[in-house]
């Protein structure tokens, strides 16, 4: 007995973003730089939204440099720690990307309480007020999409980085609830999880972390960054960007309140 095939899918349109805007935090390097080029390629007028001005006007020539953007890059320089000023520059967003970060790696009894504030403030705190003030745009047109820029360390502790872990699990948790709450309205929710990513915040804290664990700084990459991934690389920041960008696509629309982890192989073990 023979069975008929099954009908074949139709292709899945490919991310259009025309007349869409997307607020990327942390824009002027890194994840940020590349999701702001990826969602002006698809379309969007992308509100690029970083302390650091100098990091902005390159990213915002690079995007005049492309050529093929669809949408554009408007440099928005802002400190995060500015809570009321990060809920107002969200408002008329339809798509926001939480992304800004900042590390500093030290035991718990040698870190700074200013530092671990300023990073729950920025990495925590801060992304309530941005979704606090985009929620009313996206639920007045039925349709918005949240991409919280996670980390493997939202779902992993390692040593060292009690504040960086602590905002990226309540992150998660934040992302979830938002989920749960926009669902009804048409808006998603979701945390993307990479792993170490080729970055400068990566960079930096690599002397911190040979310091902190007693080795060369040769052998961070190996035996402390790379030590629980099964594929030994660092992702690189259009990787992570082009997952942010499914995220945005119609083909996830059915996806919210979830973790889409890129992470080598890493909560495999």
């Amino acid at each position: 007995m023979t069975t008929s095939s099954p009908p074949l899918a139709a292709p899945q349109p490919s991310l259009d973003l025309g007349g869409r805007t997307a607020l990327v935090t942390g824009a002027a390097s890194g994840i940020g730089r590349a999701c702001a080029l990826r969602l002006a390629a698809a379309g969007a007028e992308v509100r690029a939204v970083d302390r650091d001005a100098a990091g902005l006007a390159e990213l915002t020539e690079l995007a005049r440099r492309a050529g093929d953007l669809a949408g554009t890059v408007v440099p928005h320089p802002l400190d995060l720690t500015d809570l009321d000023a990060a809920e107002r520059v969200a408002a008329g967003t339809d798509v926001l990307v939480n992304n800004a970060g900042l590390q500093l790696v030290r035991p718990l009894e040698q870190f700074p309480p200013e530092v671990f504030h300023t990073v729950l403030t920025v990495m925590l705190e801060a992304p309530f007020r941005l979704i606090r003030g985009a929620l009313p745009h996206m639920y007045a047109q039925g349709w918005g999409r949240i991409v919280n820029v996670s980390s493997v360390h939202g779902l992993r502790a390692s040593a060292f980085k009690s504040a960086y872990v602590a905002a990226k699990h309540g992150l998660e948790g934040l992302s979830k609830t938002a989920a749960l709450e926009g669902a009804p309205h048409g808006v998603t929710s979701n945390c993307v999880n990479p792993a170490y990513v080729r970055t400068p915040l990566v960079e930096k804290q690599i002397a911190d972390q040979a310091q902190a664990h007693g080795i060369p700084e040769e052998r961070v990459l190996s035996e402390i960054l790379l030590k629980d991934s099964a594929v030994q690389r660092l992702i690189e920041p259009e990787e992570v960007a082009d997952a942010v960008a499914y995220l945005c696509g119609p083909q996830a629309s059915f996806v919210t309140g979830t973790s889409l982890v890129l992470d080598g192989g890493w909560t495999a073990h």
